[in-house]
């Protein structure tokens, strides 16, 4: 197995573990009675449901942002500039450490030409990156038990040092504030309807034409969602830099369905499935000693590699990913910005 399996492994691990009342959703699936489409849909909801006082953030969502998420409105005959901003993940804490390993966290800014005043917009994790990726295993619960939410933080004021020194900060477009005042609405919406962070993507090879089996949802997914829409509405982009993104691979062949909390943890549910998928989790727990966290690397490089097998949370629903090299793969790959015209948002 080639060292840059090892690397990514230990480089998600170290930062899950550094880190760290479902809603009724909009698209129920049946996969038992349905022909499967691949990739598997994100699922939206039809509200944001309250957190578990159980869930708990080392460092608090949005600080400064409105508590209800609401944008301002711009003057329809204002002119927005909009700016691409990118820095390393955790780049307040540790520097440009994760930026030599192409780990990036996404944003946008917008700057009103009648009032002068600056603005970002990001979306991203309430309990940060390893509440989000892994469950915690409560005693007193039989299924593992998920803080997993993200969302958008729209809040006045660029901090053009943060995002400049290791990262990015280029304008990229320009629209009204019409159009602005249009994306807030989009903006709202979808915050509410899409309420759960997916880290991974996952997909049967490391190339191009390769089939998706899930898509990743996170801060970069949202800022090309937002993207896609302002180009709907009109707003044309461009860029004197190429426009890169980071992404996280899982590489599968195809994913078996299992089940949801019920169906495999319930009184009448799976024994030996429930115990396996607790089994697997264990050594993603938060608050490990060094010496625990290397026996953890050990256990999760044995399952994943050796035994090619992982498990997948997604839609509140459970999944098999039978695991084949590469394994696992972080990648900065291109993605240009959008062509205005209509165009589709997911």
């Amino acid at each position: 197995m080639s060292g840059s399996v090892y690397l990514h492994l230990w480089l998600l691990a170290a930062m899950c573990t550094a880190m760290w009342c479902s809603p009724r959703s909009k698209q129920p699936v049946d996969y038992g009675k349905v022909k499967r489409a691949w990739p598997v849909p994100y699922r939206r909801f039809d509200h944001r449901p309250k957190t578990d006082s159980f869930c708990q953030a080392l460092y608090p969502f949005c600080p400064t942002g409105s508590p209800d998420g609401s944008i301002p409105l711009m003057k329809d005959s204002d002119r927005v500039q909009v700016f691409r901003l990118q820095t390393p993940v955790w780049e307040f804490k540790y520097g440009d450490l994760l930026g030599h390993f192409h780990i990036m966290h996404d944003a946008i800014g917008f700057r009103s030409s009648l009032t002068g005043r600056n603005y970002t917009m990001e979306w991203y994790e309430l309990f940060q990156l390893g509440n989000c990726t892994f469950p915690h295993l409560r005693p007193e619960l039989e299924a593992p038990f998920w803080c997993n939410q993200g969302a958008a933080c729209f809040y006045e004021g660029i901090d053009d040092l943060h995002w400049m020194q290791n990262g990015t900060l280029e304008q990229v477009a320009e629209m009204t504030g019409s159009q602005f005042n249009e994306m807030a609405r989009w903006v709202r919406e979808d915050n509410e309807t899409g309420i759960y962070y997916e880290t991974w993507t996952v997909q049967a090879e490391p190339s191009p034409n390769t089939t998706v089996w899930f898509e990743s949802y996170d801060c970069s997914q949202f800022v090309h969602r937002t993207y896609r829409k302002l180009a709907d509405l009109g707003v044309t982009f461009s860029s004197k830099q190429q426009t890169n993104y980071t992404k996280i691979f899982l590489y599968s062949t195809e994913p078996v369905f299992l089940g949801n909390d019920s169906s495999i943890f319930g009184q009448a549910g799976k024994q030996e499935l429930a115990a396996d998928i607790r089994k697997f989790y264990h050594p993603f727990r938060p608050h490990q000693s060094v010496k625990e966290f290397l026996i953890s690397l050990l256990q999760v490089l044995d399952k994943v590699i050796l035994e090619r097998s992982f498990y997948l949370y997604y839609n509140y629903e459970y999944w098999h990913l039978p695991m084949k090299p590469p394994y696992i793969k972080i990648t900065y790959e291109e993605i240009p910005l959008p062509h205005t015209g209509k165009a589709i948002i997911e």
